[in-house]
């Protein structure tokens, strides 16, 4: 399936008193591109969410968001009962020397209570806050690679829709040749008399036969080059047989299993294209053949700007 770089996701986990959001946010970018902005104290699960991105995405400029909060308020969590036993003990120990100390405010008792919990065991913190980021990070994933497919889906049916146009212009076109090879045969005729008879102003009788062979052998090879645009139709049909192939099936895998981008075989392929209509415009002067040619390079044109977006 195509994919487009266009695309937002979000996911949310929850632990304990933890509530912890992830958005992607991603546009345009010829190589991937993560920008991370994430809190100081989640600064350490960088590099997991850069493997876990960079394992399902291939382009883009991907931006990543963290944010953090409490699930409650200060106020409505429950004190550790023996920390807070421990508090007390040691305001009385003060205020054995010092009466006039005063009690702490219930939120510097909580803030307290909090800090010294995460002093107790900062590897084993880390390792929750890990956790919980990689399971919003699935989620957010998740949103985000369906998003670009349903936006590369619709990219997808604009493209077809140009290549579509393309096949019936070329339907058009090859009925018509004969007629064009035609009316280019005649101009070579009369062109062939005006060239002899410019060569040979005394008439034929002096003419050789290796010498008129020559100059008719050169006139027919220039027909042959000037008129002959099957070949290009030919490649342009095999063009748009691989442009249907790869809007199917999107990424594909190389010889060693990585997963190469959809979106550089696509530009690569509208070149080739461009070049075919641009052959066949400059091989004859015929107007019709002139119009196709521009008609298609619209097209491939058009095609180009809305797989700029592909993965």
């Amino acid at each position: 399936m195509i994919l487009s770089m266009t695309a937002f996701g979000s996911g949310t986990a929850r632990h304990d008193d933890t509530q912890l959001t992830i958005e992607l946010r991603g546009v345009n970018s010829r190589f991937l591109d993560l920008h991370f902005k994430l809190p100081d104290e989640y600064r350490h699960t960088e590099s997991r969410l850069r493997e876990l991105l960079s394992a399902r995405l291939l382009r883009g400029k991907v931006e990543i968001r963290l944010a953090s909060q409490g699930a409650r308020s200060d106020a409505a969590r429950i004190p550790d009962m023996a920390a807070l036993e421990a508090l007390a003990r040691q305001l009385a120990q003060v205020r054995s020397i010092l009466p006039d100390t005063p009690a702490p405010r219930l939120q510097e008792v909580l803030q307290w209570l909090g800090g010294q919990a995460e002093q107790a065991d900062p590897g084993e913190r880390e390792q929750a806050q890990l956790a919980l980021t990689l399971e919003a990070a699935e989620t957010a994933l998740s949103q985000f690679v369906q998003a670009r497919e349903r936006e590369g889906a619709r990219l997808a049916e604009v493209v077809m829709g140009c290549a579509d146009t393309i096949a019936t212009i070329l339907d058009g076109l090859e009925p018509q040749l004969p007629g064009i090879q035609d009316d280019y045969r005649q101009k070579l005729q009369a062109r062939l008399q005006e060239s002899v008879a410019q060569a040979f102003p005394g008439g034929f009788a002096h003419i050789g036969g290796q010498e008129l062979s020559e100059r008719l052998a050169s006139e027919a090879n220039l027909f042959a080059l000037r008129i002959d645009v099957a070949e290009e139709i030919a490649r342009l049909r095999s063009h748009l047989a691989e442009l249907r192939h790869l809007l199917q099936h999107g990424a594909s895998e190389d010889a060693r299993g990585k997963r190469t981008s959809a979106g550089k075989r696509l530009d690569f392929l509208f070149q080739e294209m461009n070049r075919e209509a641009n052959t066949l415009g400059s091989k004859s002067g015929a107007l019709i053949m002139t119009r196709a040619a521009m008609d298609l390079k619209l097209q491939i044109e058009q095609m180009r700007e809305q797989a700029a977006n592909f993965e």
